[in-house]
């Protein structure tokens, strides 16, 4: 499978890293095949933000915006400004829960056991998953700002903000992949695939995404400060309003770097147990 996709060398002149990298690109394409043959999981992933923010900026926008700091006069324009970054958290989260499905499936199905069998790097049958689900993260962030845009969202980023939050996108996305494929590992069955990625998912519901942490009750309030979310949410309001995000930018990527940490090592103890089987 692996050598008819590999570079023309001589195998002898391949490095161990060379044949990594082909079956993870290989990984990649099956990944995205089956997102094109099953492409269910990712209406779902899109579609559900934008119903949100759709709900959030017409049913409660008015309300909420004017409860916002200088928000009186802008009502439900100043409450689309201010939750797009949160619904932009809320889509890289929900992708967790397609990773996990279709690593369930795989591993259900026998799928992910025969890769065991061949000649394929272990790692690359992984980071096939999560480069997959990085790249669906990355499209749900462009249509659902797309949307954001056409209901009158209007960000003020220069060149540079935009620039760098392509790349905490990428960062925060790759981050959730992985921790989404350690869910997937870790479920009995395909049914149960997604309970566990929508503890993500109610992390920036629970931040400063759809409403600022100062309005929250002092225990909430606490917990939103300080959840992974929260900076991700701050550093992509900044960067669309054209801020400085420094303070909230490298905390989001410490977080960025501590989930992706968990959940590799996480992946890959489960992988080897269940290879030991």
């Amino acid at each position: 499978m692996t050598t008819s996709l590999a570079p023309h060398l001589p195998a002898a002149r391949r490095s161990p890293g060379s044949y990594a990298l082909v079956d993870a690109v290989t990984m990649l394409r099956r990944t995205l095949l089956h997102v094109v043959r099953y492409p269910g999981l990712s209406v779902f992933t899109i579609g559900a933000p934008v119903v949100v923010l759709l709900l959030s900026v017409f049913v409660f926008g008015g309300t909420l915006g004017a409860g916002l700091p200088g928000g009186s006069a802008g009502g439900r324009g100043a409450y689309l400004a201010y939750v797009v970054p949160g619904i932009l958290a809320l889509t890289i989260a929900g992708t967790a829960g397609g990773t996990a499905i279709t690593v369930a499936m795989d591993m259900t199905e026998g799928v992910t056991a025969r890769f065991r069998t061949m000649a394929i790097s272990r790692g690359a049958v992984l980071a096939g998953h999560v480069l997959g689900g990085t790249v669906q993260a990355l499209l749900a962030v462009v249509l659902v700002l797309g949307v954001g845009v056409l209901v009158g969202y209007r960000p003020e980023a220069g060149p540079g903000h935009w620039v760098a939050l392509v790349g905490v996108v990428l960062l925060v996305a790759l981050a959730v992949s992985w921790v989404g494929v350690g869910m997937g590992m870790q479920a009995r069955s395909v049914e149960t695939a997604s309970n566990l990625p929508l503890l993500l998912t109610f992390l920036p519901l629970l931040g400063s995404g759809f409403v600022p942490t100062a309005s929250l009750p002092a225990g909430m309030r606490w917990f939103a400060e300080h959840q992974p979310f929260t900076p991700v949410t701050e550093t992509v309001r900044g960067l669309l309003l054209g801020s400085p995000a420094a303070p909230d930018l490298l905390l989001a990527l410490a977080w960025c770097v501590v989930l992706t940490a968990l959940g590799l090592v996480w992946s890959l103890r489960l992988y080897e147990r269940r290879s030991l089987r």
